[in-house]
């Protein structure tokens, strides 16, 4: 199922697209929310399931503004340097382990909303990622079959980033991974089930029409499996938190001087197969 939450914000209604890829459906007579409960609600979500199958649901206006497809996000984890070829191009050492960060929840955002440049920024930057969201309760998992047992969704997130804060002003990463509007997810969440290899997913993004990354999630150092038994040791994952994987090559920050950072009026594109797009215009904040 693709499910998603339109409306104004702080206002959006749960919703399903249609298997026609167009037609979305209310939920709101069914579910209250698309959030960490409902995703780990197995008789909720065959509800959901049924109601579709029998044609029940109401249709929805097209043309609303799609929200972030989930409810209130728990931890957003972010796996750094997370692809081979993203590693080589930053001139890195691909990781032994995972390298772990954290965005704030309140840096989730639409799939088409603004993104904010912030005051003082010289090098913001893009990242297209895969999204991991949690749906069952885990902690010290044993293995990468039982680590994905556990994911209850997938989606486009991008990984928006500050390269200067995050880099050159001392201190850990977050500094330059967590201001206002920088990880729009979505524009749904497709449940596990109709994603049976995250590990086979091509993954694209352009700024202003021009492509900057074409990879694939085959190129993930540690694979979405690994990643979720690997975070399990260190924390408890709850259903509604979200992992963004890495991103492959082709941000800013590893192309040639000069080097080009996001600015106003930038258009930025991204999408992964089978998980929709997303379009955000940049502004100053």
């Amino acid at each position: 199922m693709k499910l998603l939450r339109v409306g104004t914000p702080g206002a959006e209604r749960p919703a399903l697209l249609d298997e026609d890829g167009t037609t979305l459906r209310d939920l709101s007579g069914i579910v209250t929310d698309i959030d960490g409960a409902l995703l780990a609600d197995d008789a909720a979500l065959q509800r959901v399931r049924t109601a579709a199958a029998g044609g029940e649901l109401p249709v929805l206006d097209a043309g609303q503004r799609v929200g972030a497809p989930l409810a209130r996000a728990g931890k957003v984890v972010c796996i750094g340097l997370n692809y081979h070829d993203h590693a080589r191009e930053t001139n890195a050492q691909a990781p032994s382990e995972p390298i772990i960060f954290f965005k704030a929840a309140d840096t989730v955002v639409g799939p088409d909303d603004t993104v904010l440049i912030p005051r003082g920024s010289v090098k913001t930057d893009w990242e297209v990622e895969l999204a991991v969201v949690i749906g069952r309760t885990a902690r010290y998992l044993d293995s990468q079959e039982e680590a994905l047992a556990h994911v209850g969704a997938y989606a486009v997130s991008n990984d928006v980033s500050e390269r200067a804060f995050q880099l050159e002003r001392g201190g850990q990463w977050d500094k330059g991974k967590n201001c206002e509007t920088f990880n729009p997810l979505g524009p749904w969440l497709v449940t596990s089930d109709e994603v049976p290899d995250p590990q086979a997913l091509a993954m694209r993004l352009s700024v202003n029409g021009e492509t900057k990354q074409d990879g694939t999630t085959a190129d993930m150092i540690f694979p979405v499996a690994e990643i979720v038994r690997y975070v399990s040791q260190f924390m408890t994952l709850y259903p509604g938190d979200v992992i963004n994987t890495g991103t492959p090559a082709g941000v800013a920050m590893g192309r040639p001087e000069p080097k080009p950072y996001l600015r106003a009026g930038d258009v930025v594109e991204l999408e992964i197969e089978g998980l929709g797009t997303q379009r955000q215009q940049l502004k100053d904040a």
